[in-house]
């Protein structure tokens, strides 16, 4: 067996699954989850029709490139988001089943397995994914925790210099989870440079874009590129899914983009790797990306929802409105010395409400688990699910 698959923790909803353990929820209360980021919102019909029109492609082997349609609706969504000259949708575009399986997957293309000591930067917290494609290419992850000071953006003036010549690749997440955190452009051409003098590769994991709450939309990383005149955008891939702006997660459906010279090995190894989508859901991810009236919509719901849900928190909680995302990155202590742990399980025995321990989207670097006396809360449900989950952990908080 690969011995690298030791080095793997478990995931943190196994960690949920072992805390509460022991636990029987009040059965007053019905269960709420706000525990696992699943959008619940409704599959929009027409993306749904699309995907049936096309069974008959069930037929046909799809090649791992993907259809010349799809590339140039991902091509075109990107250009009017974020205001790009014209993409090559042959070289600089590939389609991937998910975002997920395409950040594991790059790491084994972009890190040389004869190089021991290769690092790959990941934030702190983070999404778990990027520490296991470290581990399983052969290289150890570098954590770098979040600054409550920069809006949980992680400090990566914080990182010795000795550190940046072994790392070959660096993973973020833009708007960031669980924190919400937006990179400036500042941010950006502080790592473009740091990419310039080392030589790493940035995978920007974008795929909360597209759920925000201020009136500008979250900067992209092809995006910061371009302004800073960096168009053949060396070094970087830009990551992103349908998921959560069209709430289909079980299509799996999302692309990567930048880069022509690192995608086209990319593509070699996805080819061998089996990576095609299929057709129907090509079908179908071309009419999500051509279409902007429903994201517009799904923004609208998650706004209404985080203004109602969010000062009912705020009378008990550390917590403010996030940046972008669908969220909530509270601290618990306001009202009493407790741990997230202990917070989680004793919500979830008096209230039957699911929340995530921010100790388990973390790990201990530098002296610190950031996420400590924290919780993540998804608000993935329709608003009064979440306005009742909200009311209930007022309620919890204020008997601590």
């Amino acid at each position: 067996m690969n011995p690298l698959l030791d080095r793997l923790q478990p995931y943190p909803f196994e960690k949920l699954r072992a805390l509460f353990a022991d636990v029987t929820p009040n059965p007053v209360y019905t269960p709420i989850s706000l525990g696992i980021g699943e959008p619940k919102h409704p599959t929009p019909k027409f993306i749904q029709q699309a995907l049936a029109d096309n069974l008959n492609g069930l037929a046909s082997y799809p090649s791992t490139i993907g259809a010349e349609p799809l590339r140039a609706a991902i091509a075109g969504w990107l250009e009017r988001r974020y205001g790009l000259p014209p993409l090559d949708p042959a070289s600089q575009i590939l389609p991937v089943n998910g975002s997920r399986e395409a950040l594991f997957a790059l790491a084994q293309t972009v890190v040389d397995p004869a190089q021991k000591d290769a690092l790959v930067m990941c934030p702190n917290p983070f999404y778990q994914i990027y520490e296991g494609a470290a581990y399983l290419a052969g290289a150890q992850p570098y954590f770098v925790n979040s600054d409550p000071g920069r809006n949980f953006a992680p400090d990566y003036r914080s990182v010795p210099d000795d550190v940046w010549p072994r790392v070959k690749l660096l993973y973020l997440c833009s708007p960031g989870n669980p924190t919400g955190a937006v990179l400036s452009l500042e941010d950006w051409k502080e790592l473009f440079s740091l990419s310039d003098r080392h030589g790493f590769v940035i995978a920007a994991d974008e795929c909360y874009s597209e759920i925000y709450f201020k009136p500008e939309a979250p900067l992209g990383g092809l995006q910061a590129a371009h302004i800073l005149g960096r168009s053949d955008y060396p070094r970087l891939i830009a990551f992103s899914s349908l998921s959560k702006r069209s709430n289909v997660p079980g299509m799996r459906s999302g692309f990567v983009a930048g880069d022509a010279a690192i995608l086209k090995k990319f593509l070699l190894y996805r080819t061998y790797h089996g990576g095609a989508m299929s057709p129907p859901v090509q079908a179908a991810s071309v009419a999500a990306w051509n279409d902007e009236t429903h994201v517009v919509e799904n923004r609208a719901k998650y706004m209404a929802k985080f203004q109602q849900v969010t000062p009912v928190l705020q009378t008990v909680l550390d917590v403010e409105l996030p940046d972008a995302g669908f969220y909530l990155w509270a601290k618990v202590d306001k009202l009493a010395a407790i741990s997230d742990t202990d917070f989680a399980k004793r919500l979830y025995a008096e209230y039957n409400v699911t929340v995530l321990p921010g100790s388990y989207l973390a790990r201990d670097a530098h002296g610190a688990n950031p996420g400590q006396q924290r919780i993540r809360m998804a608000l993935v449900a329709e608003v009064e699910e979440c306005l009742e989950a909200a009311q209930r952990i007022a309620a919890f908080c204020r008997g601590l």
